[in-house]
């Protein structure tokens, strides 16, 4: 989660937004230097009969904002009573939910993608209300599921717990997981509507007519009675009886949202919100600690839904501990799904975890000893994408990187924490992620050319965030992301493989899985009638078919001649 442009609601926050014009940003644009290291040349290898990708091995993972992606329930739109602004509708709820990703997921629209796994935005019950966005520009609900009030309860505009777990179910049925993106670091701001609810005596009195300007004149930060919110045990804040934010990654308050205490080890009752709220799961665990809690409540979705993964927001605001802890009790809960659902079940993959630690590029860290088996590459999206000798060079490093370190990271085009990327570049751009290696994350609207929506100068990446475009699918471009996507689902080769360049023009590359023997051969800006050396990676007189043109020929002195399609060549063994 990057929270450039959101104003906080303590008291901090309010001094500082009289005189400030922009909240900071979380973390500079990221420069992630990878040095280039030559890839060692393969020997001739036995060739046994490649065996389907595990998961983990090759991760394909579609990030959906969900409220952005497809309504399928209208009668969940206003849910809590929250409306939309009847102007540019940068932050409010556009309608988009569970039902919608079903829907989806029964015409086989992410199948043919390639897709293996679905990571949803936090579908649990987000503040009710709204604060102000940006430079005080726009109403910003928790559409994005970062403003967390009850980890124990689905948000009403996601949907019913029978609508998830049918899409849950229905993923399931297709070989496709479900990732959550949960957070740890933090709950939501106090938004007036939240308050008016279950603490109205924060409000001043007339608050019912307040408007956008002046949003927090309405709410007495100086009052007390705050304790009664998520109380002094649970969170900083800086309010009246609270402890301030720290310096520190792990005790600062991010955008002066409230913090959570995960490095207390005193155990704590429920906080005082959720002892008010009629309709919240959550109950007082004995000799509990602040994160025993949140642990608790993120793994019974697992339990209860059969849920395959997290993507953990925030990660190195959070001890490791904690997301050690986190990774070992859903794991726990994922195998007790699975027991009780044998019918249901993918197969008996192990729970699994990716995170952004922003920044991280590809190299192994600590966070691979605590839980996770995979990060947020935020190096790839500045990379040049287009030129074959860098994305040689590029290629060459990371498989040799990943296979050396036995960690794996997540790369991505776009996401709706930085950018989207030029929407005229996305087909070299998306040939580019789709043959590299690790796992890779495909933003929804990237295949189809979703163009950014509106947002406002104090929070620009607001843009990223915009409705997917049913209605204007580009279609070459997706026929594009399809081919490579179901290329990829095929071949472990390609996210776990080593990479070896082959020709240079058309730039023609190999990659060969010693597990599994797994191996393709690739070649981009082809035209025409070509000739493409393979090497050693197919045999002499072996038939091979290109994945892209569906194209098949013989290997004859080391090469393949065929018709391009597309500038691209995918081979593979002709079944």
């Amino acid at each position: 989660m990057n929270i450039t442009g959101r104003i906080g609601l303590s008291l901090l926050a309010l001094l500082l937004a009289a005189c400030a014009t922009q909240a900071p940003t979380q973390n500079p644009t990221p420069t992630v230097a990878v040095t280039a290291t030559a890839a060692a040349e393969p020997t001739a290898h036995p060739m046994p009969a490649a065996r389907p990708a595990s998961f983990a091995d090759n991760p394909i993972v579609y990030f959906i904002v969900t409220d952005r992606f497809r309504n399928g329930n209208r009668a969940n739109d206003h849910s809590y009573g929250r409306l939309g602004d009847g102007q540019s509708e940068i932050g409010t709820f556009h309608g988009g939910d569970l039902a919608g990703i079903t829907e989806k997921l029964r015409e086989g629209y992410f199948r043919e993608l390639g897709v293996n796994a679905l990571w949803i935005t936090a579908p649990y019950e987000q503040i009710h209300g709204w604060v102000v966005g940006g430079n005080k520009e726009f109403r910003h609900y928790a559409y994005h599921g970062y403003y967390p009030l009850d980890f124990t309860v689905l948000d009403r505009n996601m949907g019913t717990p029978e609508e998830l777990r049918e899409m849950v179910d229905t993923a399931h049925g297709q070989g496709i997981r479900v990732l959550f993106d949960v957070v740890m670091n933090h709950p939501g701001y106090a938004d007036i509507a939240t308050l008016s609810r279950y603490l109205p005596e924060v409000l001043w009195k007339g608050w019912q007519a307040h408007g956008l300007s002046d949003y927090h004149s309405w709410i007495d930060y100086n009052s007390f009675a705050f304790t009664g919110w998520w109380g002094p045990d649970w969170i900083r804040s800086g309010l009246p009886g609270y402890r301030e934010g720290g310096r520190d990654d792990r005790t600062m308050q991010l955008a002066y949202l409230p913090d959570f205490r995960t490095e207390e080890t005193k155990p704590v009752d429920l906080p005082p919100l959720l002892k008010k709220k009629p309709d919240t799961r959550a109950v007082p665990l004995p000799n509990t600690p602040v994160r025993g809690y949140l642990i608790k409540w993120l793994s019974d979705w697992v339990r209860e839904y059969g849920i395959d993964g997290f993507r953990c927001d925030t990660a190195k605001h959070v001890e490791l501990a904690a997301w050690r802890e986190l990774k070992a009790a859903s794991s726990e809960a994922l195998a007790q799904w699975k027991a009780a659902n044998p019918h249901k079940k993918i197969d008996d993959a192990p729970f699994w975890m990716t995170g952004e630690v922003w920044g991280h590029g590809v190299e192994r860290s600590a966070y691979f000893d605590h839980g996770f088996d995979s990060l947020i590459n935020f190096d790839f999206q500045d990379r040049p994408l287009e030129e074959p000798r860098q994305l040689n060079q590029l290629y060459s490093d990371y498989a040799a990187r990943l296979r050396e370190g036995g960690f794996d990271v997540l790369s991505y085009l776009s996401s709706h924490d930085t950018r989207l990327y030029r929407r005229d570049r996305m087909m070299a751009a998306a040939t580019a992620l789709l043959l590299a290696p690790g796992g890779v994350q495909i933003f929804y609207g990237d295949e189809s050319g979703r163009q950014p929506g509106p947002a406002s100068a104090g929070d620009p990446q607001q843009a990223t965030r915009s409705d997917m475009n049913w209605a204007t699918l580009d279609q070459a471009l997706l026929a594009h992301f399809r081919k490579l996507g179901q290329f990829r689902a095929r071949h472990r080769a390609l996210a776990r493989g080593s990479h070896r360049m082959l020709g240079e023009a058309p730039y023609t590359f190999g990659r060969i899985d010693e597990r599994t023997g797994d191996r393709v051969v690739v070649a981009l800006g082809a035209d025409g009638t070509v000739s493409l050396p393979v090497g050693d990676l197919f045999r002499e007189g072996e038939r091979v078919r290109d994945a892209y043109s569906d194209a098949s020929a013989t290997v004859s002195a080391g090469r393949v001649r065929l018709d391009a399609a597309g500038a691209v060549v995918l081979l593979e063994r002709a079944s």
